[in-house]
């Protein structure tokens, strides 16, 4: 056990500490990735890296003058620039967007109810409800200038953050910039007048990769162990999601040595926090039709908060595998069983009804609602010896059944 802690620190500081940020695109990103590939090359596994493209970005200084005030706003993630002084127009209903009859050239002030979620990008595929899609269609037909979105919280999608970036694509093209929702609330004032909106974000072509290490039979039934290796700009991602990383090079070295029946993929999704997915969508390219040779998916995410258990929730699972999850997780009492939930990668498998595994805190709501995607994700917040016991259970777990 004190091995597998050493390791687990170690893998730890060095995604959080010493690469730097790890959003998509970023030197730090590249570096997570380089270390993955190294790890895993030298604990005897078959590993590489499969590149992409993708978009770096840099926020800029963000400048609404609207009266005698400067208002607080910040670029939206992956926005346009701008530089425009317009006129302001407000709309709090999805039934306001679709009935405003001009919109071209102004800036668009959106609040209230039709800001209550972050609206999901064009290119995710996984999740893109039509009311989304209805508002960016309505936009991008309305043509405005400049969206300033007034947000509060958004969990579920958006993390902790507030106020939450309503648009966050890189393929939606409106200049768009967030600020809170008590302040929107008193910018409504200023409807009609003209305000002076200045943005100096910026997009940046990149390039990065998406690792996998296997072992075991080239073809055929396989199981996946996964946990995404990017996370949001300026935060150390330590919950979200460098335990997982830790945890999956732990299991590795477990299985050092070990000779699988079925093929073994360990792989560190390159792109949950990103708004494309491009990891996730490159690994599902390159898997095809062979969906169906996915024995069990277990992802990681969130897992290892200190004072809290490790809660694991199954998908699609049958009789069998559920009970040699059970048994492998059971076997300590800091391990508990909880609802299913779809904000990781295994929801990718799940709906695609493949067996599954999601291992997370059992205070994963929390986390969501205060910690993740902000500076305050850090490793004091990380339980290690929490991260070794689920190791040890997953590595047992695998063994079992690819024996």
């Amino acid at each position: 056990m004190k091995e597998t802690l050493g390791s687990i620190r170690a893998h730890l500081d060095k995604l959080c500490n010493q690469v730097g940020n790890r959003h998509v695109g970023s030197s730090g990103n590249r570096a997570a990735t380089d270390y993955f590939v190294e790890v895993t090359r030298q604990l005897g596994f078959d590993s590489a890296c499969s590149p992409f493209d993708c978009m770096e970005w840099e926020p800029g200084q963000a400048r609404l003058q609207a009266g005698d005030k400067l208002w607080d706003v910040t670029s939206s993630p992956y926005s346009l620039p701008c530089d425009v002084a317009a006129s302001l127009i407000e709309i709090s209903t999805d039934e306001a967007l679709r009935n405003a009859p001009e919109l071209d050239g102004k800036i668009v002030l959106l609040h209230g109810q039709i800001a209550e979620e972050q609206i999901m990008p064009k290119e995710f595929v996984f999740y893109n409800p039509d009311r989304h899609k209805k508002i960016v269609a309505t936009l991008e037909s309305k043509r405005p200038a400049a969206i300033i979105a007034a947000t509060g919280k958004c969990p579920g999608i958006a993390g902790s953050v507030y106020p939450f970036p309503m648009f966050e694509d890189g393929a939606f093209d409106i200049p768009s910039v967030v600020m809170k929702d008590v302040d929107g609330a008193q910018l409504t004032q200023h409807a009609g007048e003209i305000v002076q909106l200045t943005s100096t974000s910026r997009r940046i072509p990149a390039t990065a990769c998406n690792p996998v290490a296997s072992c075991g039979p080239k073809d055929g039934p396989r199981i996946l162990l996964t946990a995404h290796i990017d996370a949001k700009k300026n935060t150390p991602g330590a919950l979200d999601n460098a335990t997982g990383v830790a945890v999956l090079l732990a299991i590795a070295e477990h299985l050092q040595g070990f000779v699988p029946s079925l093929r073994i993929e360990f792989v560190a999704f390159n792109g949950e926090d990103y708004y494309a997915a491009p990891g996730q969508m490159l690994y599902l390219a390159q898997l095809g039709s062979r969906m169906d040779e996915v024995e069990l998916a277990i992802n990681l995410d969130c897992a290892g908060y200190a004072g809290s258990q490790t809660e694991y929730s199954l998908y699609n699972a049958d009789d069998a595998t559920e009970q040699l999850v059970r048994t492998a997780f059971e076997s300590h009492h800091s391990f508990q069983e909880g609802s299913p939930w779809f904000q990781s990668d295994h929801a990718m498998f799940a709906m695609a009804g493949r067996p599954a595994v999601a291992v997370t805190s059992s205070n994963f709501a929390w986390l969501c609602q205060e910690i993740t995607h902000t500076p305050k994700d850090n490793l004091d917040l990380v339980h290690a010896e929490t991260l070794v016991r689920t190791a040890a259970s997953l590595a047992q777990l695998v063994q079992q059944i690819a024996a």
